[in-house]
């Protein structure tokens, strides 16, 4: 005999009071960012960026146990780990994964300003998540709906909502982690390892050049922007507000692909032939393979621990 779906009702108020805290959290929320963000842009306002210098392993000159890791095995221990807790289905697992990653950030040194930003950044992404998925999850037998007094049509699943937060929870667990993954040792020396594990050279190729133009585009597109507004541009609802950065757009392209077409001219002349020279020396000690193997159980345990023992409620 299968059991019918419970549904629990609730006075309107019930979900007045929600919604309301909810808006409440997420201005909260806006209101600290922007503070954050101002007081960053008052204490850089008079330095000039050093564009030379890249954002992802700005934490690269650190001493931790990530820093003084070998890259390669650092590479395949963290991103199985990092799959492992993908797979995980319980609620209870992946916020040990989590607690795990916020653990790893703060043995790499990392302030955690950096890890945050990232997260925010998913934030607005994964609360629709929490949004959509208990309203639309299909019913199924033994789930739990909360229906509120005057709306009945609308009907809150338990199971998506928990669901979405384990998407939610394991989403975020990853993102931390790339920061120790990442951040804990130059780009370039990451994409030579990547390339010592028989990644296909292109790839690795065009990730480093990627993430070394991306901010000299970067500066290129705000210094035409600043030349935009001189001119008195202002973005309006208007078809010349469309037109204008439509041609904005296509002069950004252009500019983009002579500059790249003179970069590889300047490679190829000092001598580049579609390999980059290997220039950095690995070396493998007992603790690198120590602490390989350890995230490489940890992970493992945590999700054989999800499909066989049933987490606490």
């Amino acid at each position: 005999m299968t059991s019918l779906p419970q549904v629990i009702t609730l006075p309107f108020t019930y979900l007045i009071f929600v919604g309301g805290g909810t808006v409440l959290f997420w201005l909260l929320w806006i209101f600290l960012t922007r503070q954050i963000q101002s007081k960053k842009k008052f204490t850089s306002s008079s330095e000039e960026r050093d564009w030379r210098i890249p954002i992802i392993d700005s934490q690269s000159g650190g001493d931790s146990l990530f820093h003084r890791w070998d890259p390669r095995i650092k590479l395949c221990a963290l991103v199985v780990f990092m799959f492992c807790v993908a797979s995980l289905t319980q609620l209870f697992w992946a916020s040990i994964a989590l607690i795990t990653a916020f653990i790893a950030v703060a043995a790499a040194h990392i302030p955690f300003q950096y890890p945050l930003r990232r997260v925010a950044a998913m934030g607005a992404f994964l609360s629709m998540f929490l949004v959509v998925m208990p309203l639309t999850a299909p019913v199924k037998p033994a789930d739990t709906r909360i229906v509120f007094e005057g709306i009945s049509w609308m009907q809150f699943n338990l199971r998506g909502f928990f669901l979405a937060l384990l998407i939610c929870l394991k989403a975020i667990a990853i993102a931390l982690l790339t920061e120790p993954l990442l951040s804990t040792a130059p780009f370039s020396v990451t994409i030579q390892a990547l390339a010592r594990l028989n990644a296909p050279p292109i790839l690795c190729q065009m990730l480093l050049l990627a993430h070394r133009y991306i901010f000299v585009f970067q500066d290129e597109a705000g210094r035409m922007l600043k030349g935009m507004r001189a001119r008195g541009f202002k973005k309006q609802r208007n078809m010349e507000t469309v037109r204008t950065l439509g041609n904005f757009l296509g002069m950004l392209l252009v500019r983009s692909f002579d500059r790249t077409q003179r970069v590889f001219d300047a490679m190829t002349a000092r001598g580049y032939t579609g390999t980059w020279p290997n220039g950095v020396v690995f070396r493998v000690y007992p603790n690198d393979w120590i602490k390989g193997v350890f995230w490489v159980m940890l992970g493992c345990g945590m999700l054989i621990c999800d499909r066989w023992l049933n987490a606490p409620v």
